[in-house]
């Protein structure tokens, strides 16, 4: 990728926007460091599921809870660390959010309890949640011109690829230490990148946001109504819906989701500013982006315990079956970005979600008896060739009509989407499932569950419709683009 430095036009101190100096990439390296770590975390512990689920002895619920605690937390939080980045001081809240991730991972290393686990899974997200956001200011605050759009270009490209590698990495560590180390390996690495970003990331200066509020009611209801929701879709599978417990927690999550939109009109500082939520190609392209991300994050969670229990891979096999779906991914982003601006978004993410539902039908057929070459491997490539442009399509269709001074805001939006939908992809495909402790049930529920994913995928196309058709010359605004 191209970084050399375009010198800045005459009088280029007008236009901030242009570069004038080269900044050195190590600040750029830490933040991916610790933004690599995070989105790692939301599938590195999939692979270790069955052998933590047999050393803490894991009910079905608990399998799901291991992956929900972590992308709910992250998810409902991120609006309300993004505020913070911005009233802050982005080096001091990116920090913090470190220290938090990296010793909530320390704990889960040690749990010695399914209770244990999920707490510190759910502090791992409430750190991911300050972190994020910081760190992607910094990146923006600190690089300009070519650099900038050079930089924003490998952060997506750490998105797509922490997943995918989290399923890779958690097959490795669990072969050759423990289901431990998933979580361990945080450590040494949280604590060199703290290091490091204390020497090198100047310390940030308050961005001036005057007397800005923090709207924390608006960030606990989200995150209480959401967490009360994926409980009473878990209760449904275990309990039935007409379950006491499965009513109460539909009730309480109905009652919190609606006070947050009643005070998210009411406060003078919501979490999103109403004029966001105008943005049609923001709020469409979020809804995909969270559909989307549950079937894949939903898709990864099921295979991986299908693969070790039903057709009996180690988890280090387990973790170079995913392999093919990874490359599948990437090759298809790759090409879907060079397409982009000739086919634009909408046709992408709609070609996107037939190819990936067929990939879902392919996996569907997959029974006890089924063999990974014949019965998985071509879903998954199918499933990795539909899914790969299109969280390329989504983050430009996403951005397009967005104001450049809510950019941060927009993808703080689009990134609530993306992990609140993994959340509720899990906890539905686990109750269409049913029981995954044991090889009947997953061999029974695989099928469901990934017809339900085509199903999801296929739905996915009325809100994709409302996508933009071509890629909008305000995408990303002003900053190495809008001269091309």
């Amino acid at each position: 990728m191209s970084t050399t430095a375009h010198a800045a036009p005459h009088g280029g101190h007008a236009h901030p926007a242009e570069e004038e100096v080269r900044r050195p990439w190590t600040v750029l390296g830490l933040m991916l460091a610790a933004q690599f770590m995070v989105v790692l975390d939301v599938s590195v512990v999939n692979v270790a599921l069955p052998s933590i689920g047999a050393d803490l002895h894991f009910s079905s619920a608990d399998y799901q809870w291991a992956v929900s605690a972590y992308v709910l937390l992250s998810g409902g939080l991120l609006l309300l660390g993004g505020r913070m980045a911005d009233l802050f001081d982005r080096r001091r809240m990116f920090l913090a959010g470190l220290t938090l991730f990296t010793g909530a991972s320390l704990v889960s290393g040690l749990a010695d309890s399914a209770l244990t686990l999920v707490l510190s899974r759910g502090a791992q997200g409430a750190g991911a949640a300050m972190l994020t956001p910081a760190a992607m200011s910094i990146v923006m605050t600190t690089y300009a011109g070519k650099q900038r759009a050079a930089a924003l270009a490998v952060w997506g490209t750490i998105a797509s690829m922490g997943i995918a590698a989290g399923v890779l990495f958690g097959g490795l560590l669990t072969s050759i230490f423990d289901w431990r180390a998933v979580f361990f390996i945080n450590v040494p690495i949280g604590v060199v990148t703290l290091v490091a970003t204390l020497r090198v990331v100047p310390a940030g200066v308050r961005t001036g946001a005057g007397r800005r509020r923090l709207d924390v009611p608006g960030a606990v209801t989200l995150v209480g109504g959401l967490l009360l929701l994926v409980n009473a879709i878990e209760s449904i599978n275990s309990r039935g819906w007409t379950d006491v417990t499965t009513l109460a927690c539909a009730a309480g999550a109905a009652v919190l989701l609606t006070a947050f939109a009643v005070l998210e009109g009411r406060v003078a500082e919501p979490l999103v500013p109403p004029q966001v939520w105008r943005v049609r190609s923001l709020v469409s392209a979020s809804v995909v982006m969270a559909g989307v991300t549950g079937a894949v994050v939903g898709s990864i969670f099921l295979s991986s315990l299908y693969l070790q229990q039903v057709l009996g891979s180690s988890a280090i096999v387990t973790g170079l079956e995913f392999l093919p779906l990874a490359a599948a991914i990437t090759a298809a982003a790759a090409v879907a970005s060079h397409l982009l601006p000739h086919v634009g978004p909408r046709t992408l993410i709609m070609v996107g979600l037939v190819v990936s539902a067929a990939g879902a039908l392919l996996l569907a057929t997959a029974g006890a008896d089924a063999s990974y070459a014949a019965d998985v491997l071509p879903g998954f490539l199918v499933l990795g060739l539909g899914v790969g442009p299109m969280f390329v399509a989504i983050s430009v269709a996403a951005m397009g009509d967005v104001k450049h001074d809510e950019a941060g805001l927009a993808s703080g939006v689009m990134m609530t989407g993306h992990e609140v939908g993994a959340a509720l992809g899990v906890a539905v495909l686990t109750a269409v499932a049913g029981d995954l402790t044991t090889r009947a049930g997953l061999v029974a529920g695989h099928g469901e569950a990934f017809v339900a994913v085509a199903a999801i995928l296929l739905g996915l196309l009325v809100p994709a419709a409302l996508t933009p058709k071509k890629v909008a010359h305000g995408a990303g605004h002003g900053h190495g683009h809008g001269h091309h």
